[in-house]
């Protein structure tokens, strides 16, 4: 009689085990960084609401940064960081900078960030 073999074997199952747990630990490793950057996100889209009918001038703008920056308690890239620039819309604020992280041994996970908001005026 032959009998067919259902289900995985230990190792196969030590192997899926392996790959789901170091994708959840590079998930776990990454949620500071995102955490982060949904502060610095959320900051200047603040700041962009403050300055929305107004309009204020640049170094206003960056006062706002900084004191919002200081409360959050951001400390992966400084307010300064933040590139102003005059556009048809009204003046947008930039920011891009990259974030490492340790992962195993020498590896580790690098991310990008860009985000670009308008202050309507």
């Amino acid at each position: 009689m032959l009998h067919r073999q259902r289900g995985m074997t230990f190792i196969g199952t030590l192997i899926i085990f392996a790959l789901v747990g170091a994708i959840a630990y590079g998930g776990i490793r990454l949620t500071p960084v995102y955490l982060n950057y949904m502060k610095i996100a959320r900051t200047m889209d603040t700041v962009a609401s403050e300055f929305k009918d107004n309009g204020g001038d640049e170094s206003a703008i960056r006062n706002s940064l900084e004191k919002h920056w200081e409360i959050e308690d951001i400390s992966v890239v400084d307010s300064t960081d933040v590139e102003l620039h005059k556009g048809d819309g009204g003046l947008a604020m930039h920011i891009a900078y990259d974030d490492k992280v340790p992962y195993i041994g020498d590896v580790s996970l690098d991310v990008s960030f860009d985000k670009t908001v308008t202050i309507q005026q």
